[in-house]
């Protein structure tokens, strides 16, 4: 995708929102929550949702839905948070990374699911002083529904632990995504692979065409996750605590794991694409193979029948009682020593 008509030229820092058109208000979440106590609050008004801030408490702000930029502004501005980040935030075409400013860090990522095909969704981590600011692009359900019900039931040590725990169970949800998705893509991949063994058609090509693209799209959002986790451990960033850092790895190894499934599952797609290529030329190979036994067993006949089916006086056969039942003969004779030749050779 490129970039609006409109951001073309215009100075860095400009808010443009870029992505799916969105109809829905823009919905404010507010969690807080210490070891011994949690709050929950939804607004539609930012400057309402400032107002009810506590100081003293791990503060989660989740705002589903990003197309109101002048929402978004008013957040950066009251956080202090750079217009280059703003700017990232609302362009849903931002490639997955890691960025550290003096008073946060930022994290951008992209959820993957599946409705009728699959889709993504852009989502932006803000880590602050004690607090959390996470954009995402639309409405509905998300990866984060474990963690909201961990914090509410006070499981875990999310409770007992600070706003970089936060940050890093934000991320571990949307790769553990990862996983989900690559079992229903490795379930579709086995479903191919006996269609392709049993009775490969023109629509198992379309479907391994399918799956290579849903593959490259996984790519795309997996591959720069890599990079993203590892500067996110490797930040020197006093607002990640050391013991963070080991959840950090944790979560940096899964996902090298997924980007080898995912190699694995594109070697797998290219594989089958040439085994179904093969297999339709060995099919057109069958059928020449035939046609031209065929073609061999008839020529010699034809000759035969051609030669006598001549018109001319001076030929004794046409004049022998016995000439036609011999040319029948003559011809079957060919013809079954052809078939037995054909079956020694294996070509039948």
């Amino acid at each position: 995708m490129s970039e609006p008509q409109n951001k073309i030229g215009a100075p860095p820092g400009t808010l443009i929102y870029y992505g799916e058109d969105q109809t829905e208000k823009v919905k404010i979440t507010l969690i807080e929550y210490n070891e011994g106590q949690f709050i929950e609050k939804t607004f539609d008004d930012v400057q309402e949702c400032l107002d009810n801030v506590n100081i003293d408490m791990v503060k989660w702000i989740n705002v589903d839905g990003i197309h109101d930029v002048t929402l978004v502004e008013a957040l950066g501005k009251h956080f202090n948070i750079h217009p280059l980040t703003l700017e990232d935030v609302v362009n849903t075409n931002q490639r997955p990374k890691f960025e550290d400013y003096d008073n946060y860090v930022v994290s951008i990522m992209k959820m993957i699911y599946y409705e009728t095909e699959l889709r993504s969704e852009q989502l932006t981590v803000v880590l602050m002083d004690g607090m959390v600011i996470s954009f995402q692009e639309v409405h509905g359900g998300d990866a984060f529904d474990l963690i909201r019900t961990r914090i509410r039931q006070g499981k875990g040590r999310i409770r007992k632990m600070g706003a970089d725990y936060l940050a890093y169970a934000l991320i571990d949800a949307v790769v553990d995504c990862y996983f989900t998705i690559l079992e229903k893509i490795g379930d579709k991949i086995e479903l191919l692979e006996e269609e392709l063994i049993t009775e490969p058609s023109k629509e198992t090509m379309q479907q391994l065409h399918a799956m290579k693209r849903e593959m490259i799209f996984v790519r795309k959002a997996v591959w720069p996750m890599r990079d993203m986790i590892n500067n996110f451990e490797r930040s020197e960033s006093e607002l990640i605590r050391p013991t963070t850092d080991v959840y950090l790895r944790d979560v940096h190894d899964h996902t090298i794991r997924i980007i080898d499934t995912v190699e694995t599952f594109r070697d797998l797609l290219s594989g089958m694409m040439d085994i179904y290529l093969s297999s339709v030329s060995n099919k057109m190979n069958e059928v020449m193979k035939m046609l031209t036994i065929i073609t061999t067993i008839f020529v010699p006949v034809t000759f035969i029948a051609g030669v006598y089916g001549m018109n001319f006086d001076y030929m004794p056969e046409l004049h022998s009682k016995w000439g036609y039942p011999a040319v029948w003969a003559v011809m079957l004779t060919v013809i079954i020593t052809l078939v037995v030749y054909f079956r020694r050779k294996k070509w039948l």
